[in-house]
């Protein structure tokens, strides 16, 4: 055996099994602990919006638009419901030759 094997098993050792029907943590994270921490960050925004304004966001704007695009894609909720149907019509006229190799590629 290896050190690293008895280090291993001597550490497992001492791990026990749920017992069934338990989970890791019967007793859960204190209600609203969670929403403690993101509603004091809002706050603390929406004061430095007050006090800043909207120049602000203008100038990370126009001097980093990367962090900017950052700010605007962490806002817009990951499902996006338009509440219609979308259809797309492509002509293969249009599309370059790389882009028709690309889609031949993907099946």
């Amino acid at each position: 055996m290896t050190q690293f094997t008895v280090l291993t098993e001597r550490k497992q050792g001492n791990l026990r099994p749920f017992r069934p029907g338990q989970s890791g943590n019967p007793r859960g994270r204190p209600k609203g602990s969670r929403h403690k921490l993101s509603e004091a960050f809002v706050a603390a925004v929406l004061a430095d919006f007050n006090q800043h304004g909207a120049a602000v966001i203008e100038q990370v704007r126009s001097e980093d638009p990367v962090a900017y695009l950052r700010l605007i894609a962490s806002l817009v909720p990951k499902e996006f419901d338009l509440g219609g149907e979308v259809s797309l019509r492509i002509r293969a006229a249009d599309l370059s030759d790389d882009e028709l190799a690309a889609i031949v590629a993907a099946g």
